[in-house]
């Protein structure tokens, strides 16, 4: 409940994922646009948004199957060069989603291929933030997720803080009251 009214967990939750269902559902026409009947039979593969495939997956109605942006294809990818591999167009909550859904498909190897496109990644986000022009790093920004590009604008704008700081920004002052003491005998 502490993410109730988070607007991005609201978003990222209403991601489609596909699933199977276990049995057969009545009522439920509507979660199939190609579903003649209002029912659902055991065995047919829905796409539903994530919040609705984990309901079903708890009370064992489905089978959840591992979501597009974490197949082979893009595991290779991010291999090859994570930094700059566009995950935004795959999943624009790559990280969060791929810790919600680990759990539900059972891939033990998600967790670690999170950890190694995170890390991958890290340093070329802190890299651009702080050395690149806006120019440069607009086109880079397209490639980054949700969270990354929150990284990024937090190294950015403590960049922007430090270097104004450098260049004269307020100085650390003696508090007044010290100023006023006489040295006693």
């Amino acid at each position: 409940m502490a993410r109730y009214f988070d607007i991005d967990d609201i978003i990222m939750e209403d991601e489609l994922i596909s699933v199977v269902y276990q049995v057969g559902a009545n009522g439920v026409g509507l979660l199939d646009p190609g579903a003649e009947r209002n029912c659902v039979e055991q065995g047919a593969k829905v796409e539903l948004p994530f919040w609705l495939a984990h309901e079903l997956h708890m009370r064992q109605a489905v089978v959840v199957s591992a979501p597009p942006c974490f197949n082979q294809k893009t595991r290779k990818e991010i291999q090859a060069d994570a930094a700059f591999v566009d995950l935004r167009s795959r999943c624009p909550y790559f990280y969060e989603f791929g810790c919600k859904v680990a759990p539900l498909i059972g891939d033990r190897t998600i967790g670690s291929f999170l950890l190694y496109a995170f890390t991958g990644r890290y340093k070329e986000v802190l890299s651009k933030a702080h050395s690149s022009a806006f120019i440069t790093t607009s086109k880079y920004l397209t490639l980054l997720t949700k969270e990354e590009t929150q990284l990024y604008e937090a190294a950015r704008s403590s960049m922007t803080a430090f270097k104004k700081w450098r260049v004269g920004g307020p100085r650390f002052e003696r508090a007044s009251i010290l100023r006023k003491r006489k040295p006693t005998d």
